[in-house]
Protein backbone atom coordinates (compact mmCIF):
# COMPACT_ATOMS: atom_id res chain seq x y z
CA UNK A 1 0.00 0.00 0.00
CA UNK A 2 1.16 3.51 -0.62
CA UNK A 3 2.56 5.45 2.29
CA UNK A 4 2.37 8.98 0.96
CA UNK A 5 -0.53 10.14 3.13
CA UNK A 6 -0.28 13.46 4.90
CA UNK A 7 0.74 13.25 8.50
CA UNK A 8 -2.69 14.34 9.78
CA UNK A 9 -4.80 12.14 7.42
CA UNK A 10 -6.81 9.28 8.94
CA UNK A 11 -8.87 6.64 7.08
CA UNK A 12 -12.58 7.50 6.87
CA UNK A 13 -15.34 4.96 7.66
CA UNK A 14 -16.11 4.71 3.94
CA UNK A 15 -12.48 3.89 3.20
CA UNK A 16 -12.46 1.26 5.91
CA UNK A 17 -15.64 -0.29 4.52
CA UNK A 18 -14.34 -0.32 0.96
CA UNK A 19 -12.66 -3.69 1.39
CA UNK A 20 -13.27 -6.79 3.45
CA UNK A 21 -12.70 -6.86 7.20
CA UNK A 22 -9.05 -7.91 6.87
CA UNK A 23 -8.33 -5.26 4.24
CA UNK A 24 -9.84 -2.46 6.32
CA UNK A 25 -7.90 -3.46 9.41
CA UNK A 26 -4.74 -3.82 7.36
CA UNK A 27 -5.14 -0.28 6.03
CA UNK A 28 -5.71 1.16 9.52
CA UNK A 29 -2.65 -0.52 11.04
CA UNK A 30 -0.35 0.61 8.24
CA UNK A 31 -1.70 4.16 8.35
CA UNK A 32 -1.09 4.34 12.10
CA UNK A 33 2.52 3.19 11.64
CA UNK A 34 3.20 5.73 8.90
CA UNK A 35 1.57 8.57 10.82
CA UNK A 36 3.52 7.79 14.00
CA UNK A 37 6.78 7.31 12.08
CA UNK A 38 6.40 10.67 10.36
CA UNK A 39 5.76 12.48 13.65
CA UNK A 40 8.69 10.79 15.41
CA UNK A 41 11.07 11.50 12.51
CA UNK A 42 10.15 15.20 12.45
CA UNK A 43 10.62 15.48 16.23
CA UNK A 44 14.03 13.75 16.12
CA UNK A 45 15.37 15.89 13.30
CA UNK A 46 14.21 19.08 15.02
CA UNK A 47 15.69 18.03 18.35
CA UNK A 48 18.77 19.94 19.49
CA UNK A 49 21.74 18.31 21.21
CA UNK A 50 20.77 19.84 24.58
CA UNK A 51 17.19 18.62 24.24
CA UNK A 52 18.48 15.15 23.38
CA UNK A 53 20.69 15.09 26.48
CA UNK A 54 17.74 16.13 28.68
CA UNK A 55 15.42 13.53 27.13
CA UNK A 56 17.88 10.62 26.92
CA UNK A 57 20.16 10.88 30.01
CA UNK A 58 19.58 7.22 30.88
CA UNK A 59 20.44 6.15 27.32
CA UNK A 60 23.70 8.10 27.61
CA UNK A 61 24.57 6.38 30.90
CA UNK A 62 23.83 2.86 29.63
CA UNK A 63 25.70 3.47 26.36
CA UNK A 64 28.75 4.78 28.23
CA UNK A 65 28.71 1.71 30.47
CA UNK A 66 28.60 -0.79 27.60
CA UNK A 67 31.21 1.16 25.60
CA UNK A 68 33.58 0.84 28.58
CA UNK A 69 34.13 -2.79 27.51
CA UNK A 70 36.48 -1.37 24.85
CA UNK A 71 38.77 -0.02 27.62
CA UNK A 72 39.95 -3.60 28.22
CA UNK A 73 41.04 -4.07 24.63
CA UNK A 74 42.80 -0.70 24.49
CA UNK A 75 44.60 -1.59 27.74
CA UNK A 76 45.91 -4.94 26.49
CA UNK A 77 46.92 -3.71 23.02
CA UNK A 78 48.87 -0.94 24.77
CA UNK A 79 50.60 -3.49 27.02
CA UNK A 80 51.78 -5.83 24.32
CA UNK A 81 53.05 -3.11 21.97
CA UNK A 82 54.82 -1.18 24.73
CA UNK A 83 56.25 -4.22 26.50
CA UNK A 84 58.68 -4.53 23.55
CA UNK A 85 60.58 -1.58 25.05
CA UNK A 86 60.33 -3.06 28.57
CA UNK A 87 63.65 -4.65 29.70
CA UNK A 88 62.09 -7.14 32.11
CA UNK A 89 59.61 -8.38 29.51
CA UNK A 90 62.34 -8.78 26.87
CA UNK A 91 64.55 -10.79 29.23
CA UNK A 92 61.67 -13.19 30.00
CA UNK A 93 60.21 -13.70 26.54
CA UNK A 94 62.96 -12.46 24.18
CA UNK A 95 66.44 -13.40 22.98
CA UNK A 96 69.83 -11.78 23.54
CA UNK A 97 71.11 -9.91 20.49
CA UNK A 98 74.42 -11.17 19.03
CA UNK A 99 77.51 -9.39 20.40
CA UNK A 100 75.33 -7.30 22.73
CA UNK A 101 73.95 -7.26 26.26
CA UNK A 102 70.53 -6.15 24.97
CA UNK A 103 67.54 -8.48 24.86
CA UNK A 104 64.78 -8.21 22.24
CA UNK A 105 61.64 -10.17 21.44
CA UNK A 106 62.41 -11.34 17.85
CA UNK A 107 60.50 -9.54 15.10
CA UNK A 108 58.53 -12.70 14.10
CA UNK A 109 57.25 -13.10 17.67
CA UNK A 110 56.53 -9.37 17.95
CA UNK A 111 54.39 -9.68 14.84
CA UNK A 112 52.76 -12.84 16.20
CA UNK A 113 51.87 -11.34 19.58
CA UNK A 114 50.61 -8.09 18.06
CA UNK A 115 48.47 -9.98 15.54
CA UNK A 116 47.34 -12.78 17.87
CA UNK A 117 44.54 -10.67 19.35
CA UNK A 118 43.46 -9.71 15.83
CA UNK A 119 43.11 -13.37 14.84
CA UNK A 120 40.86 -13.96 17.84
CA UNK A 121 38.90 -10.82 17.03
CA UNK A 122 38.21 -12.14 13.52
CA UNK A 123 36.57 -15.18 15.07
CA UNK A 124 34.63 -13.07 17.57
CA UNK A 125 33.36 -10.68 14.91
CA UNK A 126 32.01 -13.46 12.70
CA UNK A 127 30.41 -15.26 15.65
CA UNK A 128 28.81 -12.02 16.83
CA UNK A 129 27.00 -11.50 13.53
CA UNK A 130 24.80 -14.47 14.43
CA UNK A 131 24.90 -14.65 18.24
CA UNK A 132 23.85 -11.05 19.00
CA UNK A 133 20.87 -11.19 16.62
CA UNK A 134 19.81 -14.50 18.17
CA UNK A 135 20.23 -13.75 21.89
CA UNK A 136 20.29 -9.93 22.04
CA UNK A 137 23.04 -7.42 22.79
CA UNK A 138 22.97 -7.58 26.61
CA UNK A 139 23.35 -11.32 27.06
CA UNK A 140 26.00 -11.52 24.35
CA UNK A 141 28.14 -8.91 26.12
CA UNK A 142 27.64 -10.49 29.55
CA UNK A 143 28.62 -13.96 28.30
CA UNK A 144 31.70 -12.51 26.57
CA UNK A 145 32.81 -10.79 29.78
CA UNK A 146 32.57 -14.05 31.74
CA UNK A 147 34.62 -15.93 29.13
CA UNK A 148 37.23 -13.16 29.16
CA UNK A 149 37.52 -13.46 32.93
CA UNK A 150 38.86 -17.00 32.49
CA UNK A 151 41.27 -16.34 29.63
CA UNK A 152 43.05 -13.51 31.50
CA UNK A 153 44.62 -16.21 33.70
CA UNK A 154 46.76 -17.28 30.73
CA UNK A 155 48.36 -13.82 30.57
CA UNK A 156 49.08 -13.84 34.27
CA UNK A 157 50.67 -17.32 34.40
CA UNK A 158 52.45 -17.39 30.99
CA UNK A 159 55.93 -18.91 31.25
CA UNK A 160 56.82 -18.57 27.57
CA UNK A 161 55.96 -16.50 24.53
CA UNK A 162 53.82 -19.31 23.07
CA UNK A 163 51.40 -19.11 26.02
CA UNK A 164 51.20 -15.35 25.62
CA UNK A 165 50.23 -15.86 21.97
CA UNK A 166 47.47 -18.31 22.96
CA UNK A 167 46.15 -15.79 25.50
CA UNK A 168 46.08 -13.02 22.88
CA UNK A 169 44.11 -15.20 20.45
CA UNK A 170 41.58 -16.45 23.02
CA UNK A 171 40.97 -13.03 24.59
CA UNK A 172 40.61 -11.59 21.10
CA UNK A 173 37.32 -13.49 20.61
CA UNK A 174 35.30 -11.49 23.20
CA UNK A 175 37.15 -8.31 22.23
CA UNK A 176 35.92 -8.80 18.66
CA UNK A 177 32.35 -9.06 19.95
CA UNK A 178 32.74 -5.84 21.95
CA UNK A 179 34.00 -3.94 18.88
CA UNK A 180 30.69 -4.18 17.03
CA UNK A 181 28.14 -4.37 19.84
CA UNK A 182 29.32 -1.22 21.62
CA UNK A 183 28.98 0.88 18.46
CA UNK A 184 25.65 -0.67 17.43
CA UNK A 185 24.09 -0.26 20.88
CA UNK A 186 25.21 3.38 21.06
CA UNK A 187 23.67 4.17 17.66
CA UNK A 188 20.37 2.46 18.47
CA UNK A 189 19.53 3.93 21.89
CA UNK A 190 19.87 7.63 21.05
CA UNK A 191 18.28 10.17 18.67
CA UNK A 192 19.92 11.63 15.55
CA UNK A 193 21.30 14.68 17.42
CA UNK A 194 23.34 12.47 19.80
CA UNK A 195 24.33 9.62 17.47
CA UNK A 196 27.68 11.04 16.45
CA UNK A 197 28.72 11.69 20.05
CA UNK A 198 27.80 8.36 21.66
CA UNK A 199 29.24 6.25 18.84
CA UNK A 200 32.54 8.15 18.85
CA UNK A 201 32.81 7.80 22.64
CA UNK A 202 33.94 4.25 21.87
CA UNK A 203 37.19 5.75 20.61
CA UNK A 204 37.59 7.64 23.89
CA UNK A 205 37.44 4.28 25.66
CA UNK A 206 40.29 3.04 23.46
CA UNK A 207 42.37 6.02 24.52
CA UNK A 208 41.43 5.54 28.18
CA UNK A 209 42.56 1.92 28.10
CA UNK A 210 45.85 2.88 26.45
CA UNK A 211 46.45 5.70 28.94
CA UNK A 212 45.85 3.39 31.90
CA UNK A 213 48.14 0.80 30.31
CA UNK A 214 51.08 3.14 29.75
CA UNK A 215 50.63 4.60 33.24
CA UNK A 216 50.78 1.12 34.78
CA UNK A 217 53.90 0.27 32.75
CA UNK A 218 55.66 3.47 33.83
CA UNK A 219 54.89 2.66 37.47
CA UNK A 220 56.59 -0.72 36.98
CA UNK A 221 59.84 0.62 35.46
CA UNK A 222 61.58 0.56 38.84
CA UNK A 223 60.93 -3.16 39.37
CA UNK A 224 63.45 -5.73 38.17
CA UNK A 225 61.48 -8.93 38.85
CA UNK A 226 58.74 -10.82 36.98
CA UNK A 227 55.98 -8.83 38.74
CA UNK A 228 56.96 -5.85 36.60
CA UNK A 229 54.93 -7.38 33.77
CA UNK A 230 52.66 -9.79 35.67
CA UNK A 231 50.98 -7.04 37.71
CA UNK A 232 49.87 -5.14 34.55
CA UNK A 233 48.37 -8.37 33.20
CA UNK A 234 46.63 -9.13 36.53
CA UNK A 235 44.97 -5.71 36.57
CA UNK A 236 42.83 -6.83 33.61
CA UNK A 237 40.67 -8.71 36.14
CA UNK A 238 39.34 -5.43 37.53
CA UNK A 239 36.99 -4.93 34.54
CA UNK A 240 34.79 -7.94 33.60
CA UNK A 241 32.74 -8.63 36.76
CA UNK A 242 31.67 -5.02 37.59
CA UNK A 243 30.80 -4.41 33.93
CA UNK A 244 28.76 -7.62 33.70
CA UNK A 245 26.76 -6.71 36.83
CA UNK A 246 26.00 -3.24 35.48
CA UNK A 247 25.07 -4.44 31.98
CA UNK A 248 22.68 -7.03 33.48
CA UNK A 249 20.41 -4.14 34.50
CA UNK A 250 20.71 -2.28 31.15
CA UNK A 251 17.71 -2.11 28.78
CA UNK A 252 17.94 -4.04 25.51
CA UNK A 253 18.24 -2.14 22.22
CA UNK A 254 14.69 -1.17 21.12
CA UNK A 255 15.71 -1.58 17.46
CA UNK A 256 16.71 -5.20 18.12
CA UNK A 257 13.40 -5.81 19.90
CA UNK A 258 11.46 -4.36 16.94
CA UNK A 259 13.35 -6.64 14.53
CA UNK A 260 12.31 -9.57 16.75
CA UNK A 261 8.67 -8.42 16.62
CA UNK A 262 8.62 -7.60 20.37
CA UNK A 263 6.99 -4.18 20.08
CA UNK A 264 5.67 -3.95 23.64
CA UNK A 265 9.13 -4.71 25.01
CA UNK A 266 10.64 -2.16 22.62
CA UNK A 267 8.33 0.48 24.06
CA UNK A 268 9.27 -0.47 27.64
CA UNK A 269 12.94 -0.27 26.68
CA UNK A 270 12.43 3.22 25.23
CA UNK A 271 10.74 4.41 28.41
CA UNK A 272 13.70 3.09 30.43
CA UNK A 273 16.08 5.00 28.15
CA UNK A 274 14.27 8.35 28.43
CA UNK A 275 13.27 10.83 31.13
CA UNK A 276 10.53 13.45 31.37
CA UNK A 277 11.40 16.53 29.30
CA UNK A 278 8.62 19.03 28.77
CA UNK A 279 10.57 20.80 26.02
CA UNK A 280 10.18 17.79 23.72
CA UNK A 281 6.83 16.14 22.94
CA UNK A 282 8.23 12.62 23.12
CA UNK A 283 5.92 9.68 22.47
CA UNK A 284 7.30 6.15 22.79
CA UNK A 285 4.60 4.70 20.51
CA UNK A 286 5.54 7.09 17.70
CA UNK A 287 9.24 6.25 18.10
CA UNK A 288 8.46 2.52 17.91
CA UNK A 289 6.42 3.25 14.77
CA UNK A 290 9.46 4.98 13.25
CA UNK A 291 11.56 1.89 13.98
CA UNK A 292 8.88 -0.36 12.50
CA UNK A 293 8.62 1.83 9.38
CA UNK A 294 12.41 1.83 8.83
CA UNK A 295 12.58 -1.94 9.37
CA UNK A 296 9.71 -2.44 6.91
CA UNK A 297 11.44 -0.31 4.25
CA UNK A 298 14.61 -2.33 4.70
CA UNK A 299 12.73 -5.63 4.49
CA UNK A 300 11.39 -4.54 1.11
CA UNK A 301 14.85 -3.82 -0.34
CA UNK A 302 16.83 -6.51 1.52
CA UNK A 303 15.64 -10.06 0.94
CA UNK A 304 17.38 -11.58 3.97
CA UNK A 305 19.61 -10.76 6.90
CA UNK A 306 22.61 -13.04 6.31
CA UNK A 307 26.24 -12.15 5.65
CA UNK A 308 25.64 -12.87 1.95
CA UNK A 309 22.93 -10.17 1.83
CA UNK A 310 25.58 -7.58 2.70
CA UNK A 311 26.99 -8.10 -0.80
CA UNK A 312 23.69 -7.81 -2.72
CA UNK A 313 22.21 -4.77 -4.46
CA UNK A 314 22.81 -1.35 -2.92
CA UNK A 315 23.91 -3.01 0.34
CA UNK A 316 27.14 -3.95 -1.46
CA UNK A 317 28.04 -0.26 -1.71
CA UNK A 318 27.30 0.28 1.98
CA UNK A 319 29.41 -2.75 2.95
CA UNK A 320 32.29 -1.53 0.78
CA UNK A 321 32.28 1.95 2.37
CA UNK A 322 32.06 0.60 5.94
CA UNK A 323 34.93 -1.82 5.23
CA UNK A 324 37.14 0.88 3.72
CA UNK A 325 36.39 3.45 6.43
CA UNK A 326 37.60 0.89 8.97
CA UNK A 327 40.63 -0.17 6.89
CA UNK A 328 41.77 3.43 6.34
CA UNK A 329 42.42 3.70 10.07
CA UNK A 330 45.35 1.31 9.61
CA UNK A 331 46.31 2.40 6.10
CA UNK A 332 46.75 6.03 7.21
CA UNK A 333 49.62 5.17 9.56
CA UNK A 334 47.89 4.13 12.76
CA UNK A 335 49.90 0.90 12.96
CA UNK A 336 53.06 3.03 12.87
CA UNK A 337 51.90 5.14 15.83
CA UNK A 338 50.99 2.08 17.93
CA UNK A 339 54.70 1.36 18.24
CA UNK A 340 55.49 4.89 19.42
CA UNK A 341 57.53 3.89 22.50
CA UNK A 342 59.57 1.28 20.64
CA UNK A 343 60.02 3.64 17.68
CA UNK A 344 61.18 6.56 19.84
CA UNK A 345 63.72 4.36 21.62
CA UNK A 346 65.13 3.36 18.24
CA UNK A 347 65.16 7.05 17.25
CA UNK A 348 67.46 7.84 20.21
CA UNK A 349 65.32 8.70 23.25
CA UNK A 350 65.89 7.13 26.68
CA UNK A 351 63.51 4.62 28.21
CA UNK A 352 61.63 7.00 30.53
CA UNK A 353 61.52 9.78 27.90
CA UNK A 354 60.08 7.38 25.33
CA UNK A 355 57.34 6.24 27.72
CA UNK A 356 56.71 9.88 28.66
CA UNK A 357 56.04 10.75 25.02
CA UNK A 358 53.78 7.70 24.72
CA UNK A 359 51.85 8.79 27.83
CA UNK A 360 51.34 12.20 26.24
CA UNK A 361 50.24 10.56 23.00
CA UNK A 362 47.59 8.44 24.70
CA UNK A 363 46.38 11.45 26.69
CA UNK A 364 46.07 13.35 23.42
CA UNK A 365 44.07 10.41 22.01
CA UNK A 366 41.40 11.10 24.61
CA UNK A 367 41.52 14.88 24.16
CA UNK A 368 41.14 14.30 20.41
CA UNK A 369 37.69 12.77 20.95
CA UNK A 370 36.49 15.93 22.70
CA UNK A 371 38.05 17.96 19.90
CA UNK A 372 36.04 15.94 17.37
CA UNK A 373 32.88 16.54 19.41
CA UNK A 374 33.56 20.29 19.37
CA UNK A 375 34.08 20.30 15.61
CA UNK A 376 30.88 18.30 15.05
CA UNK A 377 28.94 20.67 17.31
CA UNK A 378 30.13 23.55 15.08
CA UNK A 379 28.32 21.92 12.15
CA UNK A 380 31.30 20.24 10.46
CA UNK A 381 30.15 16.99 8.86
CA UNK A 382 31.64 13.52 9.33
CA UNK A 383 32.82 13.30 5.71
CA UNK A 384 34.60 16.67 5.93
CA UNK A 385 36.35 15.77 9.18
CA UNK A 386 37.43 12.42 7.78
CA UNK A 387 38.73 13.85 4.48
CA UNK A 388 40.58 16.90 5.82
CA UNK A 389 41.96 14.84 8.68
CA UNK A 390 43.59 12.47 6.20
CA UNK A 391 45.16 15.45 4.41
CA UNK A 392 46.73 16.62 7.70
CA UNK A 393 48.03 13.13 8.47
CA UNK A 394 49.64 12.89 5.03
CA UNK A 395 51.61 16.10 5.56
CA UNK A 396 52.88 15.02 8.98
CA UNK A 397 53.90 11.55 7.79
CA UNK A 398 56.00 13.11 5.04
CA UNK A 399 57.65 15.46 7.57
CA UNK A 400 58.35 12.42 9.76
CA UNK A 401 60.09 10.74 6.84
CA UNK A 402 62.26 13.77 6.08
CA UNK A 403 63.40 13.88 9.74
CA UNK A 404 65.22 10.64 8.95
CA UNK A 405 67.74 12.75 7.00
CA UNK A 406 68.94 14.46 10.22
CA UNK A 407 72.73 13.85 10.68
CA UNK A 408 73.84 11.34 13.32
CA UNK A 409 75.44 14.04 15.49
CA UNK A 410 72.02 15.70 15.85
CA UNK A 411 70.14 12.48 16.44
CA UNK A 412 68.84 13.51 19.89
CA UNK A 413 67.28 16.71 18.53
CA UNK A 414 65.84 14.75 15.61
CA UNK A 415 64.33 12.23 18.02
CA UNK A 416 62.63 14.99 20.05
CA UNK A 417 61.29 16.54 16.82
CA UNK A 418 60.05 13.09 15.79
CA UNK A 419 58.26 12.67 19.13
CA UNK A 420 56.64 16.10 18.76
CA UNK A 421 55.42 15.29 15.24
CA UNK A 422 53.98 12.01 16.52
CA UNK A 423 52.06 13.91 19.21
CA UNK A 424 50.70 16.26 16.55
CA UNK A 425 49.84 13.26 14.38
CA UNK A 426 47.98 11.64 17.29
CA UNK A 427 45.91 14.79 17.96
CA UNK A 428 44.99 15.19 14.29
CA UNK A 429 44.17 11.50 13.91
CA UNK A 430 41.99 11.32 17.01
CA UNK A 431 40.21 14.61 16.21
CA UNK A 432 39.22 13.31 12.79
CA UNK A 433 39.82 9.87 11.27
CA UNK A 434 40.23 7.84 14.46
CA UNK A 435 37.08 9.19 16.11
CA UNK A 436 34.72 9.96 13.21
CA UNK A 437 35.18 6.44 11.83
CA UNK A 438 32.99 5.02 14.61
CA UNK A 439 30.12 7.33 13.72
CA UNK A 440 30.41 6.67 9.97
CA UNK A 441 30.30 2.88 10.23
CA UNK A 442 27.27 2.97 12.55
CA UNK A 443 25.31 5.33 10.27
CA UNK A 444 26.21 4.06 6.80
CA UNK A 445 25.20 0.45 7.50
CA UNK A 446 21.52 -0.49 7.34
CA UNK A 447 19.72 -1.36 10.62
CA UNK A 448 18.73 -4.80 9.39
CA UNK A 449 22.31 -5.75 8.50
CA UNK A 450 24.21 -3.43 10.81
CA UNK A 451 25.82 -5.99 13.10
CA UNK A 452 27.00 -8.03 10.13
CA UNK A 453 28.11 -5.01 8.05
CA UNK A 454 30.10 -3.49 10.92
CA UNK A 455 31.56 -6.94 11.65
CA UNK A 456 32.68 -7.32 8.02
CA UNK A 457 34.19 -3.84 8.12
CA UNK A 458 36.07 -4.68 11.29
CA UNK A 459 37.22 -7.95 9.70
CA UNK A 460 38.88 -6.00 6.88
CA UNK A 461 40.32 -3.60 9.47
CA UNK A 462 41.88 -6.57 11.26
CA UNK A 463 43.16 -8.20 8.06
CA UNK A 464 44.83 -4.91 7.09
CA UNK A 465 45.99 -4.58 10.69
CA UNK A 466 47.60 -8.02 10.56
CA UNK A 467 49.46 -7.10 7.38
CA UNK A 468 50.62 -3.75 8.76
CA UNK A 469 51.33 -5.41 12.10
CA UNK A 470 53.71 -7.82 10.35
CA UNK A 471 55.40 -5.07 8.33
CA UNK A 472 55.81 -2.47 11.11
CA UNK A 473 58.12 -4.48 13.44
CA UNK A 474 60.37 -5.26 10.48
CA UNK A 475 60.43 -1.56 9.49
CA UNK A 476 61.47 -0.47 13.00
CA UNK A 477 63.44 -3.41 14.40
CA UNK A 478 67.22 -2.72 14.22
CA UNK A 479 67.76 -6.44 13.64
CA UNK A 480 65.50 -6.38 10.57
CA UNK A 481 64.93 -3.58 7.99
CA UNK A 482 65.74 -0.71 10.39
CA UNK A 483 63.87 1.98 8.38
CA UNK A 484 63.30 4.22 11.43
CA UNK A 485 61.90 7.61 10.28
CA UNK A 486 61.88 6.59 6.62
CA UNK A 487 58.82 4.47 7.37
CA UNK A 488 56.96 7.81 7.30
CA UNK A 489 57.35 7.92 3.51
CA UNK A 490 55.73 4.49 3.15
CA UNK A 491 52.72 5.41 5.27
CA UNK A 492 52.51 8.86 3.65
CA UNK A 493 52.03 7.22 0.25
CA UNK A 494 49.39 4.89 1.67
CA UNK A 495 47.59 7.83 3.29
CA UNK A 496 47.47 9.71 -0.03
CA UNK A 497 45.60 6.82 -1.66
CA UNK A 498 43.13 6.91 1.24
CA UNK A 499 42.46 10.61 0.55
CA UNK A 500 41.51 9.82 -3.06
CA UNK A 501 39.13 7.02 -2.00
CA UNK A 502 37.43 9.15 0.67
CA UNK A 503 36.79 12.03 -1.73
CA UNK A 504 34.96 9.89 -4.26
CA UNK A 505 33.26 7.22 -2.12
CA UNK A 506 32.51 8.29 1.49
CA UNK A 507 29.12 10.11 1.83
CA UNK A 508 27.88 12.63 4.44
CA UNK A 509 25.35 11.02 6.86
CA UNK A 510 25.11 13.94 9.33
CA UNK A 511 21.53 14.83 10.31
CA UNK A 512 19.92 12.02 8.32
CA UNK A 513 17.48 9.51 9.79
CA UNK A 514 18.23 5.84 9.19
CA UNK A 515 15.28 5.65 6.75
CA UNK A 516 16.62 8.63 4.75
CA UNK A 517 20.04 7.02 4.48
CA UNK A 518 18.38 3.80 3.27
CA UNK A 519 16.59 5.73 0.52
CA UNK A 520 19.69 7.69 -0.56
CA UNK A 521 21.65 4.48 -1.02
CA UNK A 522 18.71 2.80 -2.73
CA UNK A 523 18.56 5.64 -5.27
CA UNK A 524 22.33 5.44 -5.86
CA UNK A 525 23.03 9.09 -4.93
CA UNK A 526 26.69 10.09 -5.39
CA UNK A 527 28.75 10.41 -2.20
CA UNK A 528 29.44 14.08 -2.96
CA UNK A 529 25.70 14.80 -3.34
CA UNK A 530 24.44 13.13 -0.15
CA UNK A 531 24.28 16.28 1.95
CA UNK A 532 22.34 18.31 -0.63
CA UNK A 533 19.88 15.69 -1.93
CA UNK A 534 16.34 15.91 -0.54
CA UNK A 535 14.32 12.72 -0.01
CA UNK A 536 10.91 11.88 1.47
CA UNK A 537 10.89 8.40 2.95
CA UNK A 538 7.10 8.47 3.32
CA UNK A 539 6.51 8.53 -0.43
CA UNK A 540 7.69 4.93 -0.67
CA UNK A 541 5.77 1.78 0.15
CA UNK A 542 6.34 -0.33 3.24
CA UNK A 543 6.37 -4.07 3.67
CA UNK A 544 2.83 -5.28 4.34
CA UNK A 545 4.07 -8.46 6.00
CA UNK A 546 5.50 -6.49 8.89
CA UNK A 547 2.25 -4.55 9.22
CA UNK A 548 0.46 -7.89 9.67
CA UNK A 549 2.71 -8.67 12.62
CA UNK A 550 1.96 -5.26 14.15
CA UNK A 551 -1.78 -5.75 13.68
CA UNK A 552 -1.57 -9.14 15.37
CA UNK A 553 -0.01 -7.52 18.44
CA UNK A 554 -2.06 -4.33 18.69
CA UNK A 555 -5.27 -5.05 16.82
CA UNK A 556 -6.70 -3.15 13.81
CA UNK A 557 -8.51 -0.53 15.83
CA UNK A 558 -5.95 -0.05 18.57
CA UNK A 559 -5.58 3.62 19.40
CA UNK A 560 -2.47 5.13 20.89
CA UNK A 561 -1.60 3.38 24.11
CA UNK A 562 -1.80 5.71 27.06
CA UNK A 563 1.36 6.14 29.04
CA UNK A 564 3.54 6.50 25.96
CA UNK A 565 5.17 9.62 27.36
CA UNK A 566 8.53 9.38 29.02
CA UNK A 567 8.25 9.30 32.78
Amino acid sequence: MASSMASDDKPTPSQAAAGDEKGAGHFTAADRVIHGARMATEKEQNMTLLQGIKLYPKAIAWSLLISTCIVMEGYDICLVNNFYAFPQFNQKYGEQLPNSEKWEVPAPWQAGLSNGAMVGELIGLLINGWVSERFGYRWTVIASLMVLNGWIALFFTAQNVQTLLAAEILCGVPWGIFQTLTITYASEVCPVAMRGYLTTYVNFCWGLGQLIGIGVIMSMLGRRDEWAYRIPYALQWMWPLPLAVGIFFAPESPWWLVRQGKLDEAKKSLLRLTSLNREVDFDADETVDMMVHTTALEEKTTAGASYWDCFKGHDLRRTEIVCMVWAIQNLSGNSFSNYSTYFLKQAGLGERQAYGFALGQYGINMVGVFSAWFLMSRGIGRRSLYLYGLCGLFVMLMVLGFLGLVPEEQRKQGAIATGSIMLGWALTYQSTVGTVCYSLVSEISTRRLQIKTVALGRVLYIIVGIITGVLTPYMLNPGAWDWANYAGFFWGGSCFLCIIYTYFRVPEPTGRSFAELDLLFQKGVSARMFSSTKVDVFEDEINDGLVDRIQAQRGPDDAKVTGGKAA
